[in-house]
């Protein structure tokens, strides 16, 4: 669960929030809707601990989003930023080292292969530079990285942007599909149009 119990944050003289109120339940699929410049980015920069609120406290599964908890939340949550910055590496080798990083098994090939299929990529794209990719393909990995990560709360910021209409659809019901509790901004009609997803209009 995420909460915001009576949040404000500015930046510098900004005012970005005053008094936010918001509950995310446990595996509920949260849409924020809303003009670009009303703090939808904000608000996952505060869920990371990147930024601290003015006033009001956030809790992220029982715990008070602080300093002596701020690593401990980061490791339950896969954050896909808009512009999805990748380690300048080859596919195979920046996912065998976020792998790595994070668990003490080897990744399979198998694993791997399952998620390209899935993702509709060829084997090849794994020796491929980060830097080539296509801007599709860029927002397919990052997606591969939060399937292999599995970690409980995904925070999704314009996940499908670069997609076509049959890929967007097959990511978007599979991600509301997930035992996750998601958070997500986007334009995209595909998540406004499904029933699961409550949407939050912010103005």
């Amino acid at each position: 669960m995420i909460s915001f119990e009576s949040v404000s944050h500015a930046i510098g003289n900004n005012k970005i929030f005053s008094n936010l109120n918001l509950c995310v339940n446990k595996n509920e699929k949260v849409l924020i809707l809303g003009k670009s410049g009303l703090g939808k980015t904000s608000l996952f920069r505060l869920i990371l601990g990147f930024d601290q609120p003015g006033s009001g406290q956030i809790l992220v599964n029982g715990l008070n989003l602080d300093k002596k908890h701020v690593h401990q939340i980061r490791q339950q949550i896969f954050y896909l930023s808009q512009d999805i910055d990748l380690k300048d590496d080859t596919i195979l080798e920046l996912l065998t080292d976020i792998w790595n990083f994070h668990f003490s098994k080897e990744l399979s090939r198998e694993e791997i292969n399952r998620q390209l299929n899935f993702l509709e990529l060829s084997p090849e794209i794994l020796q491929k530079k980060t830097g080539n990719l296509s801007g599709g393909e860029r927002q397919r990995i990052g997606l591969m990285i939060g399937f292999l990560l599995d970690r409980p709360i995904w925070l999704l910021d314009e996940p499908t942007s670069a997609l076509e209409d049959a890929m967007k659809k097959k990511i978007t019901n599979h991600i509301l599909s997930l035992d996750k509790t998601c958070i997500i901004i986007s334009h995209n009609r595909c998540w406004q149009d499904n029933s699961i997803v409550r949407i939050e209009r912010w103005s």
